[in-house]
């Protein structure tokens, strides 16, 4: 089982400089994504680290891409990625992370519904471990999207054994190099089920945090929709098979 290279120090232990891959993936967040693009970069400088801002442009439709190519303009650290259609979230999570060309990759969404201020707590831990999952503390969504998201862990707890508390929260540290012994597939919600059943198979060490989750103040959500549900369980059948056949 292959893990992740654990050199010596703890990332951002003041020993080494950090060098991290901060991605957001977004689709029509024009609201917020010069916000939460220069929020990241005001952190990592603070940080003194060695970094790369991407911003995944999932096939958007209002101005998210044009307002993204100008912060990119603007700033040698920030890169986007463009999707000439919307291909879906785990897609946008894909290209971020075979775009990313750092040490470490965080990823959380393009909504300003989590505070990036709070990933550099996170940096520490990866001494032992080699992924930080992070969960929603009092989670700032409608109530049947929490139901919904309570249900949607339980299921994924039972069918890989995963003992994770939010799988599907958006605020997650890796070591990058997990990334070029597991393969991902989902294009769409199972993406975070997927990266974790088979980075525990491989024998990855995940830990968790919890985190402040903040109320979305414009833009839609797609996570509850139907169809989308729908193709997540369908999705999930199809991958557990997939996993448990895989030696």
């Amino acid at each position: 089982m292959g893990q992740a290279d654990r050199s010596e120090g703890a990332p951002g232990d003041g020993r080494s400089p950090v060098s991290i891959t901060v991605f957001f993936p977004c689709h029509n967040e024009q609201a917020h994504v010069q916000r939460v693009a220069e929020q990241a970069v005001n952190v990592l400088d603070a940080l003194e680290a060695d970094y790369e801002v991407i911003v995944v442009d999932d096939g958007s439709t209002d101005e998210t891409g044009r307002i993204a190519d100008g912060l990119a303009q603007a700033d040698p650290h920030i890169r986007v990625i463009h999707h000439s259609r919307n291909l879906g979230y785990g897609a946008a999570l894909q290209s971020g992370f075979g775009a990313a060309t750092k040490e470490l990759v965080f990823y959380t969404d393009g909504d300003g519904q989590f505070d990036i201020s709070e990933m550099p707590s996170l940096l520490p831990l990866l001494a032992d471990y080699d992924i930080v999952s992070c969960y929603r503390m009092n989670r700032q969504d409608p109530l049947m999207r929490k139901v919904n998201g309570w249900l949607w862990t339980r299921v994924i707890r039972l069918a890989f054994s995963l003992k994770i508390r939010d799988v599907d929260c958006a605020f997650k540290l890796y070591k990058r190099a997990i990334f070029d012994e597991i393969k991902m597939e989902s294009t769409g919600a199972l993406i975070d089920t997927e990266i974790l059943a088979r980075a525990v198979r491989r024998g990855y060490r995940i830990t968790q945090r919890g985190v402040r989750h903040y109320p979305r103040t414009a833009g839609q959500q797609t996570g509850a929709n139907w169809r989308v549900i729908l193709r997540a369980f369908k999705e999930l059948l199809q991958l557990r098979r997939r996993i448990l056949s895989e030696k």
